[in-house]
């Protein structure tokens, strides 16, 4: 099996998060990207992907979701939980990201993607919204292709004790993600990182997740996407991301509490960006 996350792939080392002590996880390894399980949330915690933007191939789809067999069924969020309602299978590690090198190994990355572990149950228009989740992660890969650059992509869940329980999950209100890029060369790298937390409450409270009945969809308008301090990530999700922190690109004087961070507080609204388009990113 071709290599799995490198923390290498920049030239300067971006390792795997480090996840606090009293959470249990599983370590595993995909065609060019890792995957972080927490059992008990039956969901990752972190994923991890190299990109080299050079070298991407266009694979066909495909659709074919599996269960990971290394892992219990009942330590993933398996097909019962996306059955008759308005949640989507949603790519932690998005699918054309890790696809890229010769074809045979760009084509296993591809079917790798399609595995439950990588998958987070999202609000349909969350998404696939081109202003959002699916088009901040176009901007990231459509830019790695045009510069034929090297990124390193970091996605999951934020874990919240109020994140609504359905069907043996608790369905993530929050999602965080961090790019990070070397901005030197291979003699002098200098990392580089943003951040990123996009907000699915609204469409959650609008899912009607205690009935069979599919939901109609809520507008599209009530999404909100976020650039932020990649050490407010770091705070609402209990991960060490080690030189990612000092490599942002987004201005910010100190650290604050996980209190300070709910969706309206003060914090919040003066210290996060929010993106109405892609082209707003700080880089």
């Amino acid at each position: 099996m071709p290599d799995a996350y490198d923390p290498w792939f920049l030239a300067t080392p971006v390792p795997m998060p480090g996840v606090p002590a009293d959470v249990t996880i599983v370590m595993l390894p995909f065609t060019h990207f890792t995957v972080v399980l927490a059992p008990e949330r039956r969901l990752a915690i972190a994923t991890a992907v190299n990109l080299d933007g050079a070298r991407l191939l266009e694979i066909d789809r495909g659709d074919d979701w599996q269960l990971d067999p290394r892992v219990p069924a009942e330590a993933q969020t398996g097909p019962e939980v996306y059955a008759r309602n308005d949640l989507d299978r949603g790519h932690l590690v998005r699918r054309r990201d890790p696809v890229w090198g010769e074809r045979a190994v760009a084509e296993q990355a591809n079917l790798d993607t399609f595995s439950y572990v990588n998958a987070a149950p999202q609000a349909a228009l969350f998404n696939q919204g081109e202003l959002l989740w699916a088009g901040l992660e176009d901007y990231v890969l459509e830019h790695a292709r045009t510069y034929a650059q090297r990124l390193t992509v970091l996605t999951a869940p934020v874990f919240g004790d109020d994140d609504p329980l359905y069907r043996g999950t608790r369905i993530p209100r929050r999602f965080w993600k961090i790019a990070a890029w070397n901005d030197g060369d291979e003699v002098s790298p200098a990392l580089a990182a943003t951040g990123y937390v996009l907000d699915q409450s609204e469409q959650l409270d609008r899912i009607d997740l205690t009935g069979e009945a599919r939901a109609s969809a809520p507008p599209l308008g009530a999404y909100l996407t976020y650039q932020v301090p990649v050490v407010d990530i770091a705070t609402l999700t209990g991960l060490d991301l080690g030189p990612l922190v000092e490599a942002d690109r987004l201005p910010v004087a100190v650290g604050v509490r996980p209190s300070d961070l709910n969706r309206d507080s003060s914090v919040v609204k003066t210290r996060w960006v929010q993106l109405q388009r892609v082209h707003d990113v700080i880089f």
